[in-house]
């Protein structure tokens, strides 16, 4: 694995080290994360709810504002369509609360995986029709239902689309389309997730209606959950969305969340982003997965903790029930991905199956990825023929450029540059296989298919003190575009003995340097169990952390990669 320092402009880390009176290493993480000067780090390290930036700056949202009033006013019944994963059905709960609250008649929706696939579906348009509503608000989706927006058009109803995904020069008629990444939206902040649109909205409707934005902020945790789930950056309003939303989750959370924390074992543990992304969302995505994800809107906006408390243990079951089902496809595609991929010359990593869960494939698609450090694509075939795909991308390969590519092999497609899904026919794999490689091919290079470990910068063990400490906890909270700093340290000595623990997958072990020493954990890193008993000295790349155990606090290294410096 190669080691990548970043490399901030030398002379803002001297005025950074200067003004701040700190290290080096502190200086250089600042300069990484975007901060220039003592005013620009106190929007940084004190998010404030003025930070957030006027809806009404977002296009269309005051068409948006207006239809949705409309309905308001006069009664009729709006329809909240949500897509199945966390994203989705946090901002589908999200204007369900928030348009209730604002007098609104609201129903939701969330799509069947397996029976209407992704998106704004026309089963979803004919159950709004047969109940008599006129208006859709879709969420975390709709940004490419062209056909679907005709066909409710047909059905005289309305349809308002909230997402986030890259649009096409083209766009659905809708009524209204609110999606930063729309190429003249002048919204300052293009990295809200489908979540972070819908509170957007929430917070139009309400000002319009003259409500203070307090009487939204409740809505922060839901936010927060959507937020983290989904990757996006935790900069700029995303860093204001998720410092406040984890508070209402430390301080009070809703019965729904409350009830998902009980059952993951974090009730009343102190709730930080990595806790909801690999606690909590599992649960809420496997009602997606694998049956109705109408149960997580359910449990999400419920007041009812009985309620809340049998909806968490059902999707916690469910949950299990996805990870036996996952674990099963990945073995299927590790041992495909070995027999079938030229390894030696292959860019990118494509395979379909007959009879793999299309619920599991976008988890497959990444442990296919992070095993072999190259695009992924995955892809599900069911009884008619049809490939459902999920695809998954290493740094320097847009995905929803490559697909852009060869899309006339697709039927349909959507997603990030680093994510993305896709549907084609079984008769058009084999095409779009052979062009999606080439691309791959054409736009990756050797240097681009080696392993990288992005670092901040080379400290000694004695700058890790009670300051060091304090500012590694106010550069919190920590995600996707802010990720917890990684540094190096070099010729450290091993105190002890190594220890092999957890199954034989990780080692645990101690490191020195001149008077100074830490315990060091390395998962997954048993097999460097050799270099450390026969270095005499090791270079370590790791996040600095502090540990809890049995009620005791200590710092520890918690490390990435492991290199030795020479034998004895």
């Amino acid at each position: 694995m190669r080691w990548v320092f970043q490399e901030p402009d030398k002379k803002l880390v001297e005025k950074l080290q200067s003004e701040f009176d700190t290290s080096a290493a502190i200086a250089v993480t600042m300069a990484n994360r975007g901060i220039t000067s003592r005013d620009s780090s106190r929007d940084f390290f004190e998010p404030k709810l003025d930070q957030l930036h006027d809806p009404f700056i977002m296009k269309n949202m005051g068409q948006a504002v207006a239809r949705i009033l409309t309905n308001i006013q006069s009664g009729r019944p709006i329809m909240v369509f949500g897509d199945y994963d966390v994203d989705g059905t946090t901002a589908a709960s999200i204007l369900y609360l928030s348009l209730t609250d604002f007098g609104g008649v609201v129903d939701t929706y969330i799509p069947h995986r397996e029976h209407e696939g992704y998106g704004l579906s026309n089963k979803g348009i004919d159950f709004a029709a047969e109940q008599n509503i006129d208006l859709i608000i879709t969420c975390d989706c709709g940004i490419n239902a062209f056909e679907q927006v005709a066909y409710a058009r047909e059905r005289s109803i309305d349809v308002i689309i909230t997402d986030h995904h890259i649009p096409d020069n083209k766009l659905p008629a809708a009524v209204a389309i609110l999606n930063p990444n729309q190429s003249d939206c002048d919204y300052p902040f293009k990295g809200l997730c489908g979540a972070g649109v819908a509170f957007k909205l929430a917070c139009g409707v309400g000002k319009k209606l003259n409500r203070p934005l307090k009487d939204l902020l409740s809505l922060l945790d839901l936010a927060t959950l959507g937020t983290s789930a989904d990757m996006v950056p935790i900069l700029d309003e995303n860093r204001v969305i998720v410092a406040k939303g984890l508070e209402l989750l430390n301080d009070d959370p809703r019965p729904g969340l409350r009830a998902l924390l009980k059952t993951s074992g974090l009730l009343d543990r102190d709730i930080a982003v990595g806790n909801l992304v690999f606690g909590v969302s599992p649960k809420i995505n496997a009602a997606g997965r694998l049956g109705d994800a109408n149960r997580s809107v359910e449990l999400l906006t419920t007041k009812n903790r009985s309620l809340a408390a049998d909806l968490a243990r059902n999707l916690d079951e469910e949950n299990r029930r996805r990870q036996d089902i996952q674990e099963k496809v990945v073995n299927e595609a590790m041992l495909k991905a070995n027999a079938e991929s030229d390894l030696s010359q292959d860019r990118a990593i494509v395979l379909a199956e007959y009879g793999w869960h299309p619920g599991v494939i976008g988890i497959v698609a990444s442990r296919i990825k992070e095993e072999f450090h190259r695009p992924a694509v995955i892809i599900a075939i069911d009884n008619d023929g049809i490939g459902k795909g999920s695809a998954r991308s290493i740094a320097g390969f847009d995905l929803y450029e490559a697909l852009t590519e060869v899309s006339g092999h697709l039927q349909n497609y959507g997603g990030h540059p680093m994510a993305a899904g896709l549907i084609l026919s079984e008769e058009n794999f084999e095409d779009f296989k052979k062009a999606f490689l080439s691309f791959a091919e054409s736009n990756l290079t050797e240097e681009d298919m080696e392993p990288r470990l992005k670092l901040d910068a080379e400290i000694r063990l004695n700058d890790i003190n009670s300051r060091f400490m304090r500012f590694l906890e106010l550069l919190g909270p920590y995600g996707s575009g802010n990720m917890r700093p990684k540094f190096a340290a070099r010729n450290l000595k091993v105190a002890g003995n190594p220890r092999i623990v957890g199954n034989g997958n990780h080692i645990r072990f101690r490191v020195k340097q001149e008077r100074t020493s830490f315990p060091a954990i390395g998962f997954n890193l048993s097999e460097h169990y050799e270099d450390l008993i026969n270095a005499s000295s090791v270079d370590l790349a790791f996040v600095v952390e502090v540990n809890e155990w049995r009620g005791k606090s200590t710092i520890q290294l918690n490390v990435r990669d492991i290199k030795q410096v020479n034998s004895t």
